[in-house]
């Protein structure tokens, strides 16, 4: 009796959608505009949590990190649905590397290494801190393997703090103080 019930209930339910959907009369539109091929970082949706570009891109801290991310043309790839987990070095995080490292980087000829080590802080899955355990390796897009470990209720990934982490509607970003360089 309970089962005829729910099914009576989930078949008015159906019923009036379906009426409300098909009373509804399709409105024209007069203009045309071009489209232009964008990609996924080109949609502009007010309502949808932000993916990982877009928060880096919000951030005061980042902005040598977006950057490089545009400098190595990963904008798009890092706004598609992923999952990723990004360790986001911030930008004192970068301040601490030689003179002239960030810089020569961020040189188009230099490109392709540059996609190595962003390469190296980006993780197809997404690494919730709560699930990472002390010891656990994990393979990075750039091939290298980084290591996780526990310390009093702290979280490190080759021994750079998890400052922050924030999660997006592509994945996650871990915030970290260091640039990870492949061990």
């Amino acid at each position: 009796m309970k089962n005829s019930i729910k099914i009576l209930l989930l078949a008015c339910f159906f019923a009036t959608v379906g009426c409300k959907q098909s009373s509804e009369t399709p409105t024209e539109t007069t203009e045309s505009t071009p489209t232009q091929n964008v990609g996924q970082e080109g949609v502009k949706d007010e309502t949808s949590n932000p993916n990982i570009v877009q928060v880096a891109s919000g951030s005061k801290d980042h902005t040598t990190l977006v950057a490089a991310v545009k400098a190595a043309e990963l904008v798009t790839s890092l706004s598609n649905a992923g999952p990723f987990t990004v360790f986001a070095p911030t930008n004192a995080a970068f301040d601490k590397l030689p003179a002239g490292t960030v810089e020569g980087l961020l040189k188009p000829e230099k490109k392709t290494d540059l996609q190595n080590v962003l390469g190296y802080h980006t993780y197809v899955g997404v690494l919730k801190p709560e699930y990472m355990q002390d010891g656990q390796e994990f393979d990075m897009v750039f091939g290298g393997k980084v290591k996780i470990t526990k310390k009093d209720e702290k979280t490190f990934v080759n021994g750079s703090e998890i400052l922050a982490s924030i999660e997006t509607s592509n994945g996650i970003i871990h915030v970290i103080g260091d640039v990870l360089l492949p061990k």
